[in-house]
């Protein structure tokens, strides 16, 4: 416990060094979000009907850019070897490595989607939907997406092959989140599409910690 709580805050520390590369996906995120209503017109039926489909492509997006140095640094300085031998259990040290990718990559994104719902028109019931998919959603990003970066990460330009991976692996992640806000958007219930999501993020939690220190050590091999 006490090498995992030091490598938290180790993880934590070299995050906020490299503010340029946190602020990048956040400034994707914002982007995308608010030059989307120039393109396809300022319409707030429209906007309101493709907004979240925007926000959940926009999100999946984000978090690629994120990924990929998730664990490039410590491939390329030696310390992903080293915490491999340490004695550390890796599975546990791949799971706290991606709570930190979340923690500066993602819920920074999460805490800005009220305001950038406003460029939508999104209502306060699609909000709050939104807001519980991207909450119980995010993490399967992160856990998912950090299996192909764990595999990709001894390869140069590794970003491409990384995209290609993980796409349609996500497609399925956002039908349900946009279908959830959908029935919110008509008043219906949608319970049922954040207990698949809820699974989905079970099962992730559950086995790909351990897929990715399997990818991991196939990597440094």
């Amino acid at each position: 416990m006490n090498g995992l709580g030091a490598l938290l805050r180790r993880d934590l520390s070299l995050a906020y060094r490299q503010r340029a590369e946190l602020m990048q996906p956040l400034l994707f995120f914002i982007l995308v979000i608010t030059l989307f209503p120039l393109g396809v017109g300022p319409e707030p039926n429209t906007l309101k009907m493709i907004g979240p489909g925007v926000i959940w492509v926009a999100a999946i997006l984000s978090s690629l850019l994120g990924l990929e140095r998730l664990f490039r640094d410590d491939f390329q300085d030696g310390s992903l070897e080293q915490l491999i031998l340490s004695g550390v259990p890796l599975a546990a040290a791949a799971l706290v490595k991606v709570f930190v990718h979340w923690l500066t990559s993602i819920l920074p994104l999460i805490i800005i989607s009220p305001l950038l719902a406003l460029f939508l028109h999104l209502t306060e019931p699609m909000y709050w939907a939104l807001v519980f998919t991207l909450l119980i959603g995010t993490p399967i990003l992160s856990l998912i997406g950090a299996i192909a970066v764990g595999l990709t990460v001894g390869l140069n330009r590794g970003g491409v092959l990384l995209a290609l991976l993980l796409l349609p692996v996500f497609i399925p992640l956002l039908i349900f989140a946009t279908s959830a806000v959908e029935s919110a958007s008509m008043q219906l219930q949608y319970s049922g599409q954040l207990a698949i999501i809820g699974a989905m993020f079970l099962f992730s939690l559950a086995l790909a910690p351990f897929a990715i220190a399997y990818a991991l050590r196939v990597s440094q091999t």
